[in-house]
């Protein structure tokens, strides 16, 4: 494609934050003592730098290159999710996940460029679909941890909570 696509930007600053998303979320997975709660982070993580990956790959396809931006936050961010002294609950509320949509569904003008190719838009479908899922992930683990307490469950010798509810966020969707 010779034409610079319309919604070329979307595609590179939605590579860029879920690359940096996989980043702190894979902290967090790695420093987390609950298995339950590795679990959820893990998957999200796993599924942010899939996406990153996707949308720079489909970059390259429509003929450009991924231009690197670096988020002025991130080592905040990374510094929240590496902590060994917070709890996973603290974790949540600092890094402002998991606590439900407050500002609206940011996804919901991705299609109003009516410009955007059929390939692009699958892989738009997709992505907002599992960043909705990974949403109820999140929101079900924090919601399991507030009911909790304090976030720091006691656990069955194994290094998981006894009731598993962060893993039930998962079975749930």
């Amino acid at each position: 494609m010779t034409d610079k696509p319309t919604y070329l930007g979307l595609l590179n600053a939605i590579a860029n934050a879920e690359g940096d998303a996989e980043c702190y979320l894979g902290a967090w997975a790695s420093t987390t003592s609950r298995d339950d709660v590795r679990q959820v982070i893990a998957t999200v993580a796993l599924r942010e730098g899939e996406h990153a990956k996707a949308f720079a790959k489909r970059m390259c396809e429509l003929g450009f290159d991924l231009q690197p931006r670096s988020d002025p936050k991130l080592d905040e961010k990374m510094s929240i999710a590496s902590s060994t002294e917070l709890s996973d609950r603290e974790k949540f509320e600092r890094l402002q996940v998991g606590r439900g949509v407050e500002q609206g569904d940011i996804f919901s003008t991705m299609f109003n460029d009516v410009s955007i190719d059929i390939q692009t838009g699958a892989l738009l479908g997709r992505y907002i679909a599992e960043e909705r899922d990974s949403g109820r992930l999140l929101n079900g683990c924090y919601s399991a941890l507030c009911a909790e307490g304090d976030g720091t469950a006691s656990t069955n010798g194994s290094g998981a909570a006894a009731d598993g509810a962060a893993v039930a966020a998962l079975n749930d969707r």
